[in-house]
């Protein structure tokens, strides 16, 4: 029987396949994401599950590793995680009242073969007002989240509308990962 590796400590992955009842242990990887540079989304999210996946060992024969990295894009400009209230406000101004992009890169890897993927969601934002930034900005929830904000938590009253996989934006595409797994034989438990 195979043995899901998730390469990431993210609460929101583990939820997302906790609700599908696919189980699965977590083994942290260390892999500096400072080292990956390119200012393309879509490169970026790819390079940095390829990496964080390889930076994860293969212990035993039956494992299979799942890892991913999320980000936020407007106009080809990279939102990731906010460094400080400041650039939380600014990506959130930015977003307000325009469509961005989010993307996630992910990689499933076993001894025998690998696939990465990558998934884009379009969201739209309504436009804010100073009074619901400055709110938003006074929780804890902008600062662990690309692009500085929750879908699937209070951010969710910012958003108009999306095109595309909703739990992609929470951080797994996560129909797409399941349909993948399949093919590195981990499915989803029933659970009674």
């Amino acid at each position: 029987m195979k043995s899901l590796i998730l390469a990431s400590s993210s609460p929101r992955r583990q939820e997302l396949l906790n609700q599908v009842n696919i189980p699965f242990t977590i083994r942290k990887q260390t892999f500096d994401e400072s080292l990956i540079r390119t200012s393309d989304p879509v490169e970026k999210v790819q390079q940095l599950a390829k990496s964080k996946g390889e930076n994860v060992s293969l212990l035993k024969e039956n494992e299979v590793i799942l890892s991913a990295d999320t980000v936020v894009s407007y106009k080809q400009q990279i939102f990731e995680k906010p460094k400080n209230q400041e650039d939380a406000y600014n990506m959130l101004s930015t977003l307000c009242g325009n469509t961005h992009a989010v993307y996630t890169g992910y990689m499933i890897r076993s001894s025998e073969h690998h696939v990465i993927r990558v998934e884009k969601t379009e969201v739209e934002f309504w436009n804010l007002t100073e009074q619901e930034m400055n709110w938003y900005l006074s929780t804890t929830e902008p600062y662990d989240k690309a692009g500085g904000y929750g879908i699937q938590q209070i951010g969710a009253m910012f958003v108009k509308k999306i095109k595309g996989d909703y739990f992609n934006v929470v951080g797994l595409p996560l129909s797409t990962v399941v349909r993948d797994l399949r093919d590195f034989s981990i499915h989803p438990e029933v659970k009674n």
